[in-house]
């Protein structure tokens, strides 16, 4: 029996209604107001300013790190995406041993904190940034074990649109909301639906952000997957459309890991449970419930990282980020070291349960969608290459050209067979 989510505890109430005030407001034909609190500007990067950090911190680090620039288009749209891998002590430890994990940050494009503890997470794993009171090396040995991938802003066409004025905006740069745009459940509208917040695109993978993140997700094979998000606090399992989580062991693993977590680093303050029934209401074609349902990740993990229930609903960035630097320092180390415990803590778990990999991940290829080029930063040798992809039109064209060309030949093959099996009969009739 799938079990429920408790609903939201009083502190994320308030958030929820207010939540609920913005989509009311979009719904009736509203526009949202612009933020009454700008973007702290000494607090965050922009987004030229932290691929710029990354990319540097890449050609620091080329045996730790590795960068792929992935561009996708459709009818006329296109974005890029950035996905960092860091592999520690690569050569000497057979990557289809280890635990993959697959984090993506910054898919709503308003919630500017998400892409800011990437960064921070980046440099500790290769820096050894510190964290008050924690002793980095001890994680040393666990990482040996783990390939993460890191997309720091998955939604940079959206983040763009918010660093030009728009706080409140949450969608890509053509106005899909990217965790509505996936296929398990999509397109289904609560009465409550708010087409500004949730329009999930004209068909399931419409928007070139969502292509690049399944094909990612397929060829990497992740054993642990987490979507980054701000607007509370708390650790999410499946399901987000609809009110339970999982049945049997998987959801069982699942729920351990994050109630370990939750007690070990937040000394059980967070929510946990599914999205669907902690959060208020039901997500459709969310990415979580398809790395679960589809690409059958046994551990697929939304996390909400912070969010500020007394901003009123007209202080979107307020609302969703830290506004002052001591704030805004506590998220990113308490987050940081979240994910370092439940790196650990997943590890451990996925041991037990023996979860092997299924494929190393230096060979990756994304497959199929509409994926039109791949460029890799390898700093090592400082190299630029690209990979010239097929859109899947192209693909399915050359698939029935090759049928076209094998039918041709065996119809051929039979027909002369025929005639030779006639030949031979007409002989042997004029023998007798």
């Amino acid at each position: 029996m799938a079990a429920s989510s408790p609903p939201p505890p009083p502190p994320f109430l308030a958030l929820t209604l207010a939540l609920a005030v913005l989509a009311s407001a979009s719904a009736t034909g509203a526009r949202i107001p612009a933020s009454t609190t700008p973007i702290s500007r000494s607090l965050y990067h922009s987004s030229d300013a932290l691929l710029r950090d990354i990319k540097a911190l890449v050609g620091r680090h080329p045996d730790k790190l590795s960068m792929d620039t992935i561009t996708a288009s459709n009818k006329g749209y296109s974005t890029d995406l950035f996905v960092v891998t860091f592999n520690h002590v690569k050569e000497s430890t057979d990557n289809g041993s280890k635990i993959h994990v697959l984090l993506s940050f910054g898919q709503h494009g308003r919630e500017l904190i998400t892409s800011e503890v990437a960064l921070h997470l980046l440099y500790i794993l290769t820096e050894k940034h510190k964290i008050s009171g924690v002793d980095l090396s001890s994680f040393e040995k666990m990482l040996e074990n783990l390939v993460i991938k890191v997309v720091p802003m998955e939604n940079l066409n959206g983040r763009k649109r918010v660093e030009e004025g728009e706080l409140c905006d949450r969608r890509n740069g053509r106005g899909v909301d990217l965790n509505r745009n996936w296929s398990v459940d999509w397109g289904k509208k609560e009465k409550d639906y708010d087409p500004y917040e949730e329009n999930p695109g004209t068909a399931p993978f419409s928007e070139p952000e969502a292509q690049i993140m399944r094909e990612l997700s397929k060829s990497f094979k992740p054993h642990m997957w987490v979507n980054v998000h701000s607007g509370m606090e708390a650790l999410f399992m499946p399901y987000d459309h609809k009110n339970t989580t999982p049945n049997g062991a998987s959801a069982h693993l699942m729920r351990s890991v994050l109630e370990n977590l939750n007690h070990r680093h937040f000394q059980d303050s967070c929510l946990v449970g599914s999205g669907g029934g902690a959060v208020g209401y039901l997500a459709h074609g969310t990415t979580t419930d398809y790395m679960y349902d589809i690409v059958k990740v046994p551990m697929p993990f939304t996390f909400e990282i912070y969010g500020d229930e007394t901003a009123s609903t007209s202080d979107c960035f307020k609302m969703f980020n830290p506004v002052d630097k001591t704030t805004f320092d506590r998220v990113i180390n308490k987050w940081c070291m979240a994910f370092l415990i439940l790196f650990e803590e997943g590890l451990r778990n996925l041991q037990d349960a023996q979860v092997v990999s299924q494929s190393a991940v230096d060979n990756w290829v994304p497959m199929g969608g509409d994926i039109v080029e791949r460029s890799v930063a390898r700093k090592s040798s400082n190299e630029k290459s690209k990979l010239e992809g097929l859109d899947l039109g192209m693909q399915e064209l050359r698939t029935y050209f090759r049928l076209f060309i094998i039918s041709t030949v065996l119809l051929m093959f039979m027909f002369c067979t025929r005639i030779s099996k006639n030949r031979n009969r007409d002989t042997d009739e004029q023998s007798a």
